[in-house]
């Protein structure tokens, strides 16, 4: 009896986790749509940004100098991040208290992310990480949800050697041609270190 709810509890789990997945790439359909409309304005036409995008530039302009970021907990974390092909995230700087305390709240993201130029180090996004473990258990096993942004589910194992996770980045600092959620930003380099 053990072992068949044991296996109906995972088999939930692995459910819900691929309509997280699901839903976050309906979700992402309409941005690319957005992105490629904005593009097609000239410069004098620029759209506003998105109500989440203003709210994380609000919340963290305080961290525009990385010294009041480490002075508030966050920390860098695994270097430089470049993608294989294309773009790359830059350095994120984490806060592990707001990992676990599982915040949604776009003034304290768990990541802020720097782009490394000549020694110095350039806001560019955010990116919101939650335990995907601890968010389903304490949420009904609903996905993270952020001013109608779905987060991403990054399974186990992963490149970072961690549990499975919740993420969504933001672009706040750095405008990306693919969109303001999407992970990898072609404006972004580690070229400059």
């Amino acid at each position: 009896m053990t072992t068949r709810i044991t296996s109906l509890v995972h088999t939930s789990t692995a459910s819900i986790l691929h309509l997280a997945l699901l839903s976050s790439l309906i979700t992402a359909a309409p941005l690319f749509a957005a992105d490629d409309a904005a593009i097609k304005h000239s410069t004098h036409e620029q759209p506003a940004p998105a109500t989440l995008v203003q709210l994380v530039r609000e919340g963290t302009k305080k961290y525009i100098d990385v010294n009041n970021a480490t002075a508030a907990g966050y920390g860098p974390f695994l270097g430089c991040v470049a993608g294989t092909d294309h773009g790359a995230m830059g350095v994120h700087y984490v806060n592990g208290t707001l990992i676990a305390n599982l915040t949604l709240d776009p003034s304290q993201p768990q990541a802020l992310i720097y782009e490394p130029d000549n020694g110095k180090m350039r806001l560019v996004g955010v990116e919101f990480i939650l335990d995907s473990a601890s968010w389903l258990a304490a949420n009904n096993n609903t996905p993270p949800v952020l001013d109608d942004q779905v987060f991403n589910f990054v399974g186990a194992p992963n490149r970072f050697n961690t549990n499975s996770f919740f993420e969504l980045h933001v672009w706040a600092w750095r405008d990306n041609p693919q969109g303001a959620y999407v992970d990898w930003n072609n404006r972004v380099s580690c070229e400059n270190q």
